[in-house]
């Protein structure tokens, strides 16, 4: 497969913020990103998530740049989005604006 999955804003009921381990940066990460969606006021959970452990109704995933083939080989169906910086990295806040303006999110990878 080689499209990249679009999801509808609409469409975006579930954001998970995945790392390696599940712990340290990438917790305190998700929950800024839960903050920013609140502000946004987007009827979206936020959960926190070790990649082998994402839901499999995740809409978009957000997650480590290094680690985002793995999170497409283990789900297909979410967008996901590549960060660098586990705090105030623009992908994120890019990723927030964009459904707060109604624009659809497309997987980086």
């Amino acid at each position: 497969m080689t499209d990249k999955v679009v999801k509808r804003p609409e469409d975006v009921h579930l954001i998970v913020f995945a790392c390696e381990a599940g712990m340290g940066s990438s917790l305190m990460g998700s929950n800024q990103l839960k903050k920013m969606i609140k502000k946004a006021k987007l009827d979206i959970k936020v959960v926190h998530s070790p990649v082998q452990q994402i839901p499999d109704n995740a809409d978009i995933v957000l997650v480590h740049k290094g680690m985002a083939q793995q999170v497409k080989a283990k789900i297909g169906t979410a967008a996901i989005v590549p960060f660098m910086m586990f705090f105030n990295d623009p992908a994120v806040k890019a990723l927030v604006e964009s459904l707060k303006a109604g624009e659809s999110i497309e997987s980086a990878v």
